[in-house]
């Protein structure tokens, strides 16, 4: 009777395993330890010259997407202002249209002065027609501060589109520098991100959420480092016990730095990563 083969059950990646944890199930890999840390190298090596290229491009990137967003603001404030000046109008239409009205209203009062044959009817018409003219006189106030606000408006808008077309053509150089830059590094880039991708096809997902999670602990983003001078860490170079130096140069375990919590390789992977 065949025995059936047990499927193993993958433990979910905490995000807060512990080192120790992570170097007890290293070694479980189709790739041997020392392949999997000369990997893990390598790995680091094309990040870190990635991170490179990148550095390159300096403040150049926030610095364009920071000026487009300054300029879509600008131009919604353009828009806006040009809608308001569009009520503005209405509004003096309006208006106006009220003085047409109320002229209107003022000629048929003036025309039954006329047939008046009393006092008391007199001093009526002739308060409504008082009436009429304050209310015509209102209109005529809200007409001219109307007229002020749109020129006021109106020379917002100016000096907007003034910011617009400065600030357009300092994007438009910053874009050609950095499009300059992209250019003379895409294909160094390409190869880098290919060889990155390859590298992280290999690594199992619980060792690259741990390689991940270094990089962005540290302030230069170096998660695997060498021994420096003999002795020390490379990443904090803090010195590393004599038994731990040994572990390292076997290549059959992952050794990380009880300092600075980064992985500590073989010295020698150093003239392994020549392209």
């Amino acid at each position: 009777m065949a025995t059936k083969k047990t499927k193993k059950v993958e433990t979910p990646i905490d995000q807060k395993e512990t080192f120790m944890s992570l170097a007890k199930t290293f070694a479980d890999s189709d790739l041997s330890v020392e392949e999997k840390l000369k990997t893990l190298y390598e790995l680091q090596m094309a990040d870190t010259d990635i991170d490179e290229i990148l550095q390159m491009r300096g403040e150049l990137p926030a610095e364009v997407e920071a000026l487009e967003a300054e300029l879509e603001a600008l131009k919604a404030k353009v828009a806006q202002d040009t809608e308001i000046i569009e009520t503005f109008n209405k509004n003096i239409a309006a208006y106006k249209q009220d003085i047409v009205e109320l002229d209107e209203e003022i000629l048929k009062y003036k025309t039954q002065l006329e047939n008046i044959t009393n006092s008391r009817e007199f001093d009526s018409i002739n308060k409504e027609i008082e009436n009429q003219g304050y209310l015509r006189q209102i209109s005529e106030k809200n007409i001219n501060d109307t007229k002020s606000a749109i020129l006021k408006k109106k020379e917002s808008i100016e000096a907007t589109k003034d910011q617009i077309s400065i600030l357009s053509d300092d994007l438009k150089a910053k874009k050609e520098e950095l499009a300059t830059i992209v250019e003379s590094t895409a294909t160094e880039e390409q190869r880098l991100r290919a060889k990155r991708e390859a590298c992280a096809a290999k690594i199992d997902p619980r060792t690259m959420s741990a390689y991940e999670r270094i990089r962005a602990s540290v302030n230069n983003h170096l998660a695997v480092v060498s021994i420096y001078n003999n002795d020390s860490c490379g990443g904090c170079f803090n010195t590393i016990t004599p038994q731990r130096l040994i572990d390292v140069a076997s290549n059959k375990k992952l050794i990380i730095c009880e300092h600075c919590g980064r992985i500590i390789v073989n010295p020698d992977f150093e003239g392994t990563n020549k392209d």
